[in-house]
């Protein structure tokens, strides 16, 4: 008997050694997760992480909130932080996560070589997935309105009782507001500002459709919006807003010959710097300036894409080609506080 349980105890210790050869390579072998921190919330970006999650096997963990309740996130959650990647709306939005010190350099040549420099980080921490303009829309049946060419013509008293725009707090304008204040000071943007509100056919309200859908009712004659938003009518199977996208028409503002081009707003991506899963977040990343990607953005949420091969939507093509001006993330988020303040002051509330 002795004999026999000194032969088990030899086979178990066996049996243990081989299970301990075994199991590091299994406790090494490379996670199959990834955490994403978002603040953009469409049904397109969750088709993103399925066809990403089939093509790879990385199982994706979505957290989605406010921008900034997100990055207070990662900063409370410190070394434990499980956000492996971080995405927002709006460039002013993503330096200030920059400044957080929540982000780090992707160090990916490939993002570096499909997104152009003008849509990235300097130091290579966030870059942009994708676009859209903030531009001048109108009656195409009352005719392109004279005199209306720059986003500083909507000041100009002869388009008095004509404008409808949404909250000049919500980020939208704020950016928008920022980008004129960093292109012509503050003492121009807090005059435009006024003559801006002056022009106001109606007190804000509503969100950007709200804007042009007011246009043939009558109850204002120019809309300030984004493009997706009367791009997402254009691809639409109702009649209705079929006729609503065909009888609206877009100015691409501050496009003559040295003018700065016309406002964009982004939405980025970018590492988180205590990212756990630190290969799948890079890969994520890249995936995400890959055609599959860009296509899903600009054909499924009507955004224009970052890299220069990626398809347009015949809706987005319909509107025209224009010359985006470049995105100073840094400076936007400089000027928003101050915009802010020429905003509330100026009465655009």
């Amino acid at each position: 008997m002795a004999m026999h349980r000194r032969s088990f105890v030899h086979l178990a210790a066996s049996a243990f050694a081989v299970s301990a050869l075994a199991f590091p390579a299994l406790a090494q072998a490379p996670s199959q997760e990834l955490n994403i921190y978002s603040a953009r919330h469409y049904p397109t970006d969750r088709q993103l992480y399925d066809t990403f999650t089939r093509e790879t096997g990385i199982r994706i963990r979505l957290v989605e909130g406010d921008a900034d309740q997100l990055v207070a996130r990662v900063q409370s959650e410190g070394r434990n932080s499980p956000a492996d990647v971080f995405i927002t709306v709006d460039a002013a939005r993503l330096a200030r996560a920059k400044e957080a010190g929540i982000l780090a350099a992707h160090g990916s040549a490939l993002i570096n070589q499909r997104v152009p420099e003008a849509l990235r980080d300097r130091d290579g921490t966030w870059f942009a997935v994708t676009q859209r303009g903030r531009v001048i829309m109108y009656d195409k049946e009352r005719g392109l309105p004279q005199g209306l060419a720059r986003y500083e013509d909507l000041a100009d008293p002869r388009f008095r009782g004509m404008i409808c725009v949404r909250s000049g707090s919500h980020p939208y304008n704020a950016a928008m507001v920022a980008s004129i204040l960093a292109a012509d000071g503050a003492p121009a943007t807090e005059a435009w500002a006024r003559g801006l509100v002056a022009n106001f056919a109606r007190p804000p309200q509503g969100g950007d459709r709200d804007q042009f859908r007011a246009i043939p009712s009558g109850q204002c004659q120019i809309a300030i919006s984004n493009t997706y938003y009367l791009g997402h009518f254009g691809r639409s199977e109702s009649a209705e807003d079929q006729a609503l996208f065909r009888r609206i028409g877009v100015i691409f503002p501050n496009q003559g010959q040295g003018d700065r081009g016309t406002h964009v707003n982004i939405s980025g991506a970018a590492l988180v710097t205590t990212a756990p899963n630190r290969a799948n977040a890079v890969r994520f990343l890249e995936y995400m300036t890959g055609h599959e990607a860009q296509e899903i953005f600009a054909l499924a949420n009507m955004e224009y894409p970052v890299v220069a091969d990626a398809p347009l939507h015949p809706a987005l093509q319909a509107m025209g080609r224009f010359r985006a001006e470049p995105v100073n993330a840094e400076r936007l988020a400089a000027n928003v506080a101050e915009g802010l303040q020429i905003i509330q002051r100026a009465g655009w509330r």
